[in-house]
Order: structure tokens, then C-alpha cells, then sequence
């Protein structure tokens, strides 16, 4: 769609983006424009996108709401299982939980507060976690009563500054961290040797997203230098790099399709990019909406995007038309993160108010 061709009758600043770029006459009840190819496309999508059918009522409610953290609760993950969660604190503890009974199956006491990022293993028999130690651990989960899991503990990455993110790959032996150092890196976890560093960041690495695909090959990174990157795992390098946030890009997230990922920004918007076109095609804010967006995932179709603010509220976007749909309360303080179920039929959001909170 991004590769149409047609005669261009000036050169010059497109009426709508800006760019200098080859033009072409558009006209608007009459009224002429110089848009380039790229818009000229983004027009197109958006008259489809007025004929779509608005989304009817909007109705999600608080499900489960999970209590132990003793102090702000900063990431979280689901299991592949659908079912258990694991949940990391400043409070310097790794818990997983059964988010349908609500109990504690596992609890980790990391040796610094600020345990910054935890992931699920996609076998669901492992997590990940770290923080201020500047260290991704694994912990293998096994079903032992009163397993001491903290001597099964292997360090697998070791960054020079905090880590922010991990995430497994498709597999358990291969692990993604993010770092304070402005750094990505690709670790194995057996021997806990550096397969391969991504280095572009001009400053702290705050976020990353896996692409969807299972022979996926990249991942998309956000950080405090308002860029988001799309790297190549296989060479370490940045494919395509997007800059139009005016602050931290705090959370990225992949559309389920992949071909375009969305990102939350202490900007108070949040942006969709069509990694095809190589450019921003959406923008979400509101006028009303003055605090940072910590958190953004998607549903399962694409249709819709959650975004938790620092205002202590989750805003529910539909992607496609770029309106608000509803606005969910319950948290008592900022919104940390959020993460949508495997399957697609709840989400689970964490909060500074020290709990996490189930949502369908």
C-alpha cells in the first residue's frame, strides 16, 4: 500500500506532515492541499476508519484484586497457563500468584528493593526477575512445599546500571533484558554468556517488546531518550527507529499482527506506528489526560488499547477509530503496568497502590 506510485506535480513540504517530499493536488470540499503519498494513504485509512461501526458499551470490571506487595507494585506477567501471574515489587519480593483463587503459590525476596522487571518463561516453569542489583536471575517453579527457591537461583545477565526489562524469547533458553545503561541485550540462560548487545539508546532503556511472530526475529525497545528502535536480533542492529514523543517512552507493545506496535509515553499520549509505512499513524490523548502513560497492551483482535496512567486510571483507546471508549477506576494510585491475558479474555493491571487488580 506504501509502495504506490503517482505523478508528482511539485516538490516541496507536504500540507500535512510537513516533509519535503514529492506532492500531488488534493482537494476537501473544493478547497486544494499538497499532500504527500503517505498521507494521501493515511487519508484513506481514516475515511475507512469512519465507516467502520463504533464499538458498543463498553463494560469491564474489577475481577480479582491480589494483596501481599508491601510497597509499589512495578511489572508483571502473565503465564502462558492463562491462569498465575508473577508480580515484582519495590518492596524487593517476587510473588506468583493463581490469579483465579487469588492465593500465593511462590514468593522470592530479592536481595535489593526495586525489583523492576519479572517475566514468565513460555513453558511457565521459570521466571525471571531484577532490578537494582543490575542482574536478570531465573528461578526455576517447581510444586514443592516450602522449596527454597532462592538456592536455585542462576544470574544469567549482568548489566552496568539497573535493569528495567526482560523478557523471555520463544524459548526458555534465550532471554531479552533492558537496562539504565542504554543497552539491550540477548542472553543464554544456561551459561549465562551475551549472545549478542544492542546498542543505539542514547540513554536509559525502559521498555521492550518481543515481535509476535514464533520465527519472529526482532524486538522493539522504548527509552528515556524518547526514541522507540526496532532492532534485528540475528546482527544487533536497529532497523527502524521512531522519534516523536516529547518525553520517556515508558511502554512499547507489538500489535498482534506485528506489523505495527504501539507505545506509552510521560508525554500523556500514546502512539501507534505501521512498521510497513515506517511512520506514526495514530496518536491517543485527550486534552484532559495531562499525566504520563506508564503502560500499554492491546486485545487479543487489535481492536482495542489499554493504557494505564499516572492518574491513577486505565484508559481503553479503540485503536482504529482513535477515540476513548471507557475510562476504568479502582487503583488508588499511578497505574505501573498492565498486561493482557494470553487468551484474550481479561487483563491484570499493577499499581503503586501496592496491589494488582484482574480486569474482564
Amino acid at each position: 500500500m506504501c509502495d504506490q506510485t503517482f505523478l508528482a506535480n511539485v516538490f516541496g513540504p507536504c500540507d500535512y506532515c510537513y516533509d519535503e517530499r514529492p506532492l500531488r493536488e488534493v482537494y476537501r470540499k473544493s478547497e486544494k492541499f499538497n499532500y504527500c503519498s503517505l498521507c494521501v494513504e493515511m487519508r484513506e485509512i481514516h475515511q475507512v476508519a469512519e465507516r467502520v461501526e463504533a464499538l458498543g458499551q463498553f463494560v469491564m470490571k474489577t475481577r480479582r484484586t491480589l494483596k501481599g506487595h508491601g510497597n509499589k507494585v512495578l511489572c508483571m506477567d502473565w503465564c502462558k497457563d492463562k491462569r498465575r501471574i508473577v508480580s515484582s515489587s519495590q518492596d524487593g519480593k517476587v510473588i506468583v500468584w493463581d490469579a483465579f483463587t487469588t492465593n500465593k503459590e511462590h514468593a522470592v525476596t530479592m536481595p535489593c528493593t526495586w525489583v523492576m522487571a519479572c517475566a514468565y518463561a513460555p513453558s511457565g516453569c521459570a521466571i525471571a526477575c531484577g532490578g537494582l542489583d543490575n542482574k536478570c536471575s531465573v528461578y526455576p517453579l517447581t510444586f514443592e512445599k516450602n522449596e527454597n527457591m532462592a538456592a536455585k537461583k542462576k544470574s544469567v545477565a549482568m548489566h552496568t546500571n539497573y535493569l528495567s526489562a526482560c523478557s523471555f524469547t520463544n524459548s526458555d533458553m534465550q532471554i531479552l533484558t533492558a537496562s539504565g545503561d542504554g543497552t539491550c541485550a540477548l542472553w543464554d540462560v544456561e551459561s549465562g554468556q551475551l549472545l549478542q548487545s544492542f546498542h543505539g539508546h542514547g540513554a536509559d532503556v525502559l521498555c521492550l517488546d518481543l515481535a509476535p511472530s514464533e520465527t519472529g526475529n526482532t524486538f522493539v525497545s522504548g527509552g528515556c531518550d524518547k526514541k522507540s528502535m526496532v532492532w534485528d536480533m540475528r546482527t544487533g542492529q536497529c532497523i527502524q527507529s521512531f522519534e516523536t514523543h516529547e518525553s520517556d517512552v515508558n511502554s512499547v507493545r507489538y500489535y498482534p499482527s506485528g506489523d505495527a506496535f504501539a507505545s506509552g509515553s510521560d508525554d500523556a499520549t500514546c502512539r501507534l506506528y505501521d512498521l510497513r509505512a515506517d511512520r506514526e499513524v495514530a496518536i491517543y490523548s485527550k486534552e484532559s489526560i495531562i499525566f504520563g502513560a506508564s503502560s500499554v497492551d492491546f486485545s487479543l483482535s487489535g481492536r482495542l488499547l489499554f493504557a494505564g496512567y499516572n492518574d491513577y486510571t486505565i484508559n481503553v483507546w479503540d485503536v482504529l477509530k482513535g477515540s476513548r471508549v471507557s475510562i476504568l477506576f479502582g487503583h488508588e494510585n499511578r497505574v505501573s503496568t498492565l498486561r493482557v491475558s494470553c487468551d484474550g479474555t481479561a487483563f491484570c493491571s499493577g499499581s503503586w497502590d501496592h496491589t494488582l487488580r484482574v480486569w474482564a
